[in-house]
């Protein structure tokens, strides 16, 4: 197969992926890789193949091809190229919950040099080690790749970066409920302001954000409206990921509502799907979200069963945020029926990840995320609150003493 044939190849099957004919667009793509002999045309198809299995949840499959396209790049010998692979792998280890894998995988590709692709694809790195960052906890790193992603979509004009962006900040202030609003709610004006040739997984996506955020605020109807019109548009293009967390954010609005009966059945789907596709972090919340419904029946050793068994994934994905939800919750069971060699343990554990995580008040020393609190970055990313901030009149920040004359960035 030449050139010409091979990017003719590849376009069928784009066209097809656009029309939802997603497993003949596959088929048309491994052709090329059986037939072809051009490498930069065996990378694109590659790339498209990353893409695809992205979609579809297939995230080991989508590994497979990210480290094929790494061995095309090194035979063409262009660090763009690499730089895209790079990228690729990085994202695809995101997506199966190795989030040091991401990490390393992000500073290779930083460290490569003079790349034309940087200035393009270093935001969406940026926003890689975000997403990994805050996948292990690592709050004030996740929001310095945030901020940075955010500073290549702004100098380069590039919409889609900053909707991505809005969206995963919208989940690091899952303790601030305004701000885990405001910023699906951005992505979703950049969706209507900018949006008309991108793809609807970026509607999808920024309605999916604000559910989640609706529902944090007890407004349950906007919640569901927002969560229906995301599913919609998951099942019209086959994204089982987005579905699976749309299960979810209609399990925890039932849950919400105190209609367990249908939020049970919901939990049971989502993790299905989050355990095909190899979401183990998407498990936990699952499971958080059971035990919280076993303790509302007061059914409180199934809810410790389902504790446990979310304690050994988030320990597993090094997800901190999780582990200390968790001791929480089994602090209070412990509690109630009067164990108080575990209550200790729980209470222990609990502010070691308090510690760890950097999830307290440097002003007034009270943990963060145990209930909605109205925060506010400094430039050096650690995080306060509002009040605390105000009350105090700081100009320093106490965690790390580093200067803070200028406002924060979010």
């Amino acid at each position: 197969m030449g050139q010409d044939q091979t990017k003719q190849q590849i376009e069928k099957g784009l066209q097809l992926y656009q029309s939802n004919q997603t497993e003949k667009a596959l088929h048309v793509w491994m052709k090329v890789l059986e037939k072809s002999a051009d490498l930069v045309g065996r990378f694109r198809v590659l790339g498209c193949l990353v893409t695809a299995h992205s979609e579809m949840g297939r995230y080991k499959e989508m590994l497979k091809f990210a480290v094929v396209q790494i061995d095309t790049a090194r035979e063409l010998e262009d660090a763009d190229f690499l730089l895209e692979s790079y990228l690729n792998l990085a994202r695809s280890n995101e997506k199966l919950c190795e989030f040091h894998k991401t990490i390393s995988y992000c500073k290779t590709c930083l460290g490569l040099p003079g790349t034309r692709a940087g200035a393009q694809l270093g935001g969406q790195v940026s926003l890689s080690m975000g997403n990994a960052f805050l996948g292990l906890s690592l709050f004030q790193k996740a929001l310095e790749s945030f901020e940075k992603a955010l500073r290549y979509a702004h100098n380069n004009d590039d919409a889609m970066l900053e909707c991505r962006v809005c969206c995963s900040l919208g989940s690091f202030y899952a303790q601030d409920y305004e701000k885990a609003l405001f910023f699906p709610c951005k992505a979703a004006e950049l969706v209507s302001d900018y949006g008309k040739g991108w793809s609807l997984k970026y509607r999808a996506m920024s309605q999916y954000h604000m559910a989640v955020a609706y529902r944090l605020l007890g407004h349950l109807g906007s919640a569901m409206e927002c969560c229906e019109e995301s599913m919609k548009i998951a099942l019209q293009h086959g994204d089982r990921p987005l579905q699976a967390l749309c299960l979810l954010c209609f399990a925890d609005i039932h849950r919400s509502r105190g209609d367990l009966e249908t939020a049970f059945p919901r939990y049971d789907s989502a993790m299905s799907i989050m355990t095909e596709i190899g979401n183990r972090l998407g498990q936990v919340q699952v499971l958080l979200g059971v035990a919280k419904c076993w303790i509302a029946r007061k059914a409180l050793d199934k809810a410790l069963d389902a504790i446990e068994k979310a304690q050994d994934l988030a320990e597993e994905v090094g997800n901190k945020l999780s582990q200390l939800k968790l001791h929480c919750l089994s602090e209070s069971i412990c509690r109630s029926k009067g164990l108080q060699r575990e209550l200790r343990a729980h209470v222990v554990r609990f502010h070691e990840c308090v510690e760890e995580t950097e999830l307290y008040c440097g002003l007034c020393g009270e943990s963060i995320g145990e209930r909605n609190s109205r925060l506010q970055a400094l430039p050096c990313s650690h995080i306060f609150h509002l009040r605390c901030l105000q009350n105090n009149g700081t100009r320093s920040c106490p965690n790390c003493r580093r200067s803070s004359m200028k406002p924060g960035f979010v």
